[in-house]
C-alpha cells in the first residue's frame, strides 16, 4: 500500500533537496574538527528549546489544540522557538496537524499510517499531496495574524541568520551541531509521533484509529508519545494520564500556571490537576 501511495503523488523536489541537504550536512559532525562538547551541549539545549518549547508546547498543545491560554507575547515566543525547528511554516504545520486529527488513519490523513511506516514517518513530506491546499480552512483563527504570517514566510531565513550567529559564537562546530544535527534529530523525533506511535505501544482508550502510547517516543518528544491518550482527548493539555506516563510538557504547563502564564487549562474528562 505504501508503494501505491507513493506512486500516486509526484516527488516534491524542493522538500527532497531540503531534507537531503540537512541530513548530509549533519554528517559533518563525524569529522574530528567538528567535535566539541560545548557544541553537543548546545545541540541538546536547542533540542529542548525548539522541539520541546517550540514544537510540543507551542505549535502543538498551545496553538493546534488550544489546550491552554497564554499571554500573546509568550505565544509568539513559543511560535518563534517552533519556527527554529524548521519543520515548515507554522500555518502549514498547524493546519496539517488539525487535518490529521479530523481524518486520522484514513486516506484523507496527510500521513495516514495505513500507507506504511515510511510514508507516515517522512515519505508524505517528500511528495506533492493535494491535501496541503486545504490548510487555509484549518487555520482561519491564526491565518491573518501578521506575526504568524511573517514566521510562515521567513522560517528558513531566520534559520540562516541563527546559523550566522552560532558561527560567530563558536565556529563550524556550533553550526554543524546547533543547526544541522539538531534539526535532523528534532525532525525524526517529531516524525516518530506520526509513525511509531501509530504502530508501537499500548492502547488505553478507544480513539477510532491506530494511535498508541509509546514510552520511548514520549521520552524524546517531552511527552508526545502518549499518543493514544492524546487522540482520545485531543484538547487535553496533559497527555501522560497515568503516574508512570511522564509528560515533561505537562510539567512545564503546570509551572507556567503557577507563574500565572497559563490559564483556562483543558483536561481529559473527570480528571483533576
Amino acid at each position: 500500500m505504501s508503494v501505491a501511495t507513493t506512486n500516486k503523488h509526484p516527488l516534491d523536489w524542493v522538500n527532497v533537496s531540503y531534507f537531503l541537504l540537512i541530513h548530509l550536512a549533519a554528517l559533518f559532525a563525524f569529522l574530528p574538527s567538528n567535535f566539541s562538547w560545548s557544541a553537543i551541549a548546545l545541540a541538546l539545549v536547542l533540542h529542548w528549546i525548539t522541539g520541546g518549547l517550540g514544537i510540543t508546547l507551542g505549535f502543538h498543545r498551545l496553538v493546534s489544540h488550544r489546550s491552554f491560554q497564554a499571554p500573546k507575547w509568550l505565544e509568539y515566543f513559543l511560535i518563534f522557538c517552533g519556527s527554529l525547528a524548521c519543520q515548515g511554516g507554522v500555518l502549514d504545520w498547524v493546519g496539517l496537524h488539525r487535518m490529521h486529527h479530523l481524518y486520522s488513519d484514513t486516506e484523507a490523513d496527510p500521513h495516514d499510517s495505513n500507507a506504511g511506516f515510511w510514508w507516515s514517518h517522512m515519505g508524505w513530506l517528500l511528495h506533492i499531496i493535494p491535501k496541503r491546499s486545504e490548510v487555509p480552512r484549518f487555520t482561519k483563527d491564526i491565518g491573518d495574524d501578521p506575526v504568524y504570517q511573517f514566521l510562515q514566510k521567513n522560517f528558513v531565513l531566520i534559520q540562516v541568520a541563527f546559523g550566522l550567529l552560532l558561527y560567530f559564537l563558536g565556529g563550524w562546530p556550533f553550526v554543524v551541531w546547533g543547526i544541522f544535527v539538531r534539526l535532523a534529530v528534532v525532525f525524526h523525533c517529531t516524525w516518530f509521533v506520526n509513525s511509531a506511535t501509530h504502530k508501537f505501544g499500548y492502547v488505553t482508550h478507544e480513539s477510532h484509529d491506530h494511535s498508541k502510547n509509546c514510552w520511548w517516543v514520549a521520552l524524546v518528544t517531552y511527552g508526545e508519545g502518549w499518543h493514544n491518550n492524546h487522540h482520545a482527548y485531543q484538547y487535553s493539555a496533559r497527555h501522560g494520564l497515568q503516574w508512570w506516563e511522564i509528560d515533561m510538557t505537562w510539567m512545564t504547563i503546570r509551572l507556567l500556571e503557577m507563574l500565572g502564564l497559563a490559564t483556562n487549562i483543558k483536561l481529559e474528562p473527570k480528571s483533576s490537576q
